[in-house]
This record gives structure tokens, sequence and C-alpha cells, in this order.
């Protein structure tokens, strides 16, 4: 599988990663993703290694945890051959400091992580999000002391602002602090809005884009068209968790439809090769609730689509800049340009 760095790092990993939020499912949010047990989940992973994904994805609020162990129970007996990312800043008690980027939560978080996956660092570890509470140095000066540690070797930031980004990354510079190297975000066919901002910043600030949901939360996995509905056992068809305009979806997968004709590939196949021929995207975090799916998902790669297809999706596709990025990009000499 072909592997790219990870932003302004020097760690590669492979154009795809597993997303385990299936894993538990414990919850009643996380039940209408999936409900995979330990042996399920070791067979997933037996199945990514042999086709040379290596990069797994979690978070410790994933079933409350579970989808932690269940990971750390699968990955048992070869650590050295996985990369293993993990996310920490939204809520894991009731207490006022079991939330947020504080000194005081991420520490604790990342030594429950440890603990539940049954490793001793974390390869890729995510701030899940923005705390706009905690000073953005304490944050950041955590999350260097975790790394010298030698409890995570690398730091990313999810679901950031551009502005967000870029003054973590001044910070982080200023102080000679470990920087953020990837940004895990939602970009799809079915959500551009990252191209607007986000993409310019991953570009400038030296971030991989580590893209989540890529099949915007099932709607272009090919369950949906125009005068249909989700299928009940998905997870489409229980939780409506990604926003998107769904006439403008059912366009976009009447596009997907004649991709996948024309190139002998599933309507998901097409959308998630779409993206790896987007810029600054290192890597896709794929969902799977068994292993059909998850070999489905692992035919996106070995090809590229024609230009013609991608122009097709583009068309399809292309949202209307709110401002600024309209006005922006009507003066290309000021080298703005839609990318």
């Amino acid at each position: 599988m072909e592997t790219r760095v990870l932003g302004r790092s020097g760690l590669k990993v492979p154009v795809l990663c597993l997303g385990t939020a299936t894993f538990g499912g414990t919850t009643p949010f996380f039940k209408s993703w999936g409900e995979t047990d330990a042996n399920e989940a070791r067979r997933l992973v037996d199945v990514c290694l042999e086709a040379g994904l290596n990069f797994f994805d979690t978070a410790d609020i994933y079933s409350d945890g579970a989808s932690e162990e269940i990971l750390g129970a699968a990955i048992a007996g070869r650590r050295d051959k996985i990369l293993l990312a993990t996310k920490a800043t939204f809520p894991t008690g009731a207490n006022a400091n079991d939330v947020g980027s504080s000194r005081h939560h991420l520490i604790r978080a990342c030594d429950a992580s440890l603990k539940r996956l049954k490793t001793d660092f974390i390869d890729v570890y995510y701030m899940h999000g923005f705390d706009a509470v905690t000073p953005v140095e304490e944050t950041l000066r955590a999350l260097d002391t975790l790394v010298q540690s030698g409890k995570i070797r690398y730091v990313g930031a999810s679901n950031f602002s551009g502005w967000h980004l870029a003054k973590s990354q001044a910070i982080a510079e200023r102080y000679g602090w470990t920087r953020y190297v990837a940004h895990q975000t939602y970009y799809s066919l079915a959500g551009r809005e990252l191209e607007w901002e986000l993409m310019p910043a991953a570009k400038d600030l030296g971030l991989g884009t580590v893209v989540w949901s890529p099949l915007a939360g099932g709607a272009l996995a090919g369950n949906i068209r125009r005068g249909t509905q989700p299928p009940a056992n998905t997870r489409l068809g229980q939780t409506d968790f990604i926003p998107f305009d769904k006439e403008r979806v059912y366009d976009i997968v009447d596009a997907l439809d004649v991709v996948a004709k024309e190139t002998s590939k599933t309507v998901a196949q097409v959308a998630l090769n779409w993206l790896l021929q987007r810029p600054t995207v290192s890597s896709l975090v794929i969902g799977a609730r068994n292993e059909t799916q998850l070999r489905l998902n692992l035919g996106a790669v070995g090809w590229n689509l024609h230009a013609d297809h991608v122009a097709l999706l583009e068309k399809a596709s292309r949202p209307a800049p709110v401002y600024p990025y309209w006005h922006q990009y009507s003066f290309p000499q000021l080298g703005h340009a839609l990318p």
C-alpha cells in the first residue's frame, strides 16, 4: 500500500487508516456505528496488515474507552508492526476537569489511554477538538512534556479552525515545543469546505490532512439515492451525525454512479480514490462493521481516477464559496485559487 509522509515530519503512514469507532458499541451513539468485539477486531487487524495497512485510529471517548481496550487486545503481540493513533479532549467523566486540553486532563487522559491500549507509547496523539478555555501555551507544553517522556511520538489536532492551527503552530515554534504534524478533519465530496481555509493552512503550516468520515457518514457509500431511504441497519439509517444537503448529495451520487460503472469500481471506492488525489491529504480513516466492508474499502487504492472522471465529480460536488473566500478567489493575481 502507498505510504505518504505525515505533514512536516519523517513519519510515513499508509494512505488508508482503520478507524475503530465501530469497536465496542457500548453506548447508544456508538452502537449505531458498530459493535465489533475483540475476536472480530483481531480479524480486521489481520486483514489490514495483510493489505499493508498498519495505521489504526481510536479515541478515549469511543464507547467510553471500550474501543481502545478492544484495539489494544487486537494488536497484542504485534505492537512493533503497528502505528497507533488516539485522541483526547472531549468529556471522559462528570467532573469539571474530565474534559479539555489542560495539563491536568491531558496527562491523566494519556496515561488512561496507554493502559487501555496496553502499550508504552502512542504514535500520533490528537487533540480531538480545540479547547477555547485552556491557554494554548498550557496545552502545547503538556504535549511537549508527553513527547519528551516518550509516551507519545507525534502530536496532531482534530476539528480545529484555521486560526486555531496557525496560533498553535506559532506558539510551538516560539518556545521550541513539539509542533502539530497532522490535522484530522472531515472532508468528502459531500463536504468540501475544508478547501477554503483548512487546506491552505495545512499546506502553509506543514500539516498532513487525515480525513475522517471520507464517505460523509455513509451518504457516499452507495446505499442511498434519490427516492430511497438508507437501510435501517446502517449508521446513516440510525443517526444523522453529519449535516449535508440531500439534493446535492443525490447529484454527487449520480455522478459517482457514472464513474463507478465506467471504472468497474464501487461508489465508495471512487469517492475514496478522489480524496486521495487532493492536496495535503496523507491518509483516509476508513471504518468497517465487518470484513466484507473492510475489503471493499481497501479496493480504493492501487489505481487512480482518470482526469475526465475527476472533472465530472468536480462539477457535481463543488460548493459555492462563502465570504471571504468568493472575494479572495476573485483576485488570482494575489495567489488565491481554488485547489
